[in-house]
């Protein structure tokens, strides 16, 4: 599994825009342990696939647990579609790959030139895959308050880390100052993800001003969006693109003292979403 991965960083780095793996391995049937921890890094590629060379590869072909985590991973992937359409069009566009070598995102961080089991999907969101057997994972974080997109717990960087995980669970980090947006659909990978989309904010402190293309579809153009943070105050504007519901949803921590443009309601986890009523969403956050 770790080698998997040394070998798609040589790719990435050698300009290949996409590049997946049999989950579990090509040879042989995996050990149901193996199997469940590939599952992971497997859908946490550009594309996906449950496939080998002499043995099937479904889920309940080893256990009742395989099942929910490919459910549970299967799901996150399908919701991040809006995230991961745009970045797979800076492929083609731009010669950036979906998996990127740490050194691609931070060329100034001296800690990072040498790293192969870790990477960035895009350039928000690091996976650190778990390849031992009891789980424990040693990873590097770099500068900046990096949150987890799987509970919400944050790690303040720069530094290695040392956690252990659970099958259902591995590093994946979302980058300070990140603008993610989270499709509404969580069941097809092809959908309008402009509708009903979230604009999930990360490290606001970090966050300036930025600009989120969401891919449109054969009916429905791109959608743009904008974040503008000054001081205390956070604008959101639907830019351009087809009228549809979407929403803003700020971290723990970062408390609206007033709305414009949304209506708040409540998150959970010390979250706040704001459903957007109107092209511009203006937030006073509480000191």
């Amino acid at each position: 599994m770790a080698e998997t991965l040394r070998g798609g960083l040589s790719l990435a780095a050698s300009g290949f825009a996409y590049w997946s793996h049999d989950i579990g391995g090509f040879e042989g049937t995996p050990d149901a342990g193996v199997f469940k921890r590939w599952l992971a890094f497997g859908l946490l590629s550009s594309h996906s696939r449950l496939h080998g060379s002499n043995s099937y590869r479904v889920p309940w072909a080893f256990d009742d647990e395989a099942v929910t985590i490919t459910r549970r991973f299967t799901e996150l992937k399908m919701s991040l579609m809006p995230y991961l359409a745009r970045v797979a069009d800076d492929g083609p566009a731009f010669g950036v790959p979906m998996l990127r070598p740490m050194p691609v995102e931070f060329p100034d961080d001296p800690a990072v030139g040498y790293l192969e089991t870790q990477y960035m999907l895009g350039e928000s969101v690091l996976v650190a895959p778990v390849f031992r057997p009891d789980g424990s994972v040693r990873f590097y974080v770099p500068d900046g308050a990096w949150t987890s997109l799987l509970d919400g717990s944050v790690v303040t960087g720069p530094r290695w880390v040392e956690q252990i995980h659970p099958f259902d669970s591995l590093p994946l980090l979302v980058k300070p100052g990140t603008v993610l947006p989270v499709g509404a659909r969580h069941d097809v990978p092809d959908y309008h993800y402009a509708d009903g989309v979230a604009l999930h904010l990360y490290g606001v402190d970090a966050l300036h001003e930025q600009s989120v293309r969401i891919p449109g579809t054969d009916q429905f153009a791109d959608s743009i969006f904008t974040v503008v943070r000054v001081g205390v105050r956070l604008t959101v504007s639907r830019t351009s693109g087809p009228a549809a519901p979407w929403s803003v949803v700020l971290p723990s921590g970062c408390t609206p003292d007033s709305v414009e443009g949304g209506r708040p309601e409540s998150a959970g986890n010390g979250r706040s979403i704001i459903v957007a009523t109107a092209d511009v969403i203006d937030i006073r956050i509480a000191n």
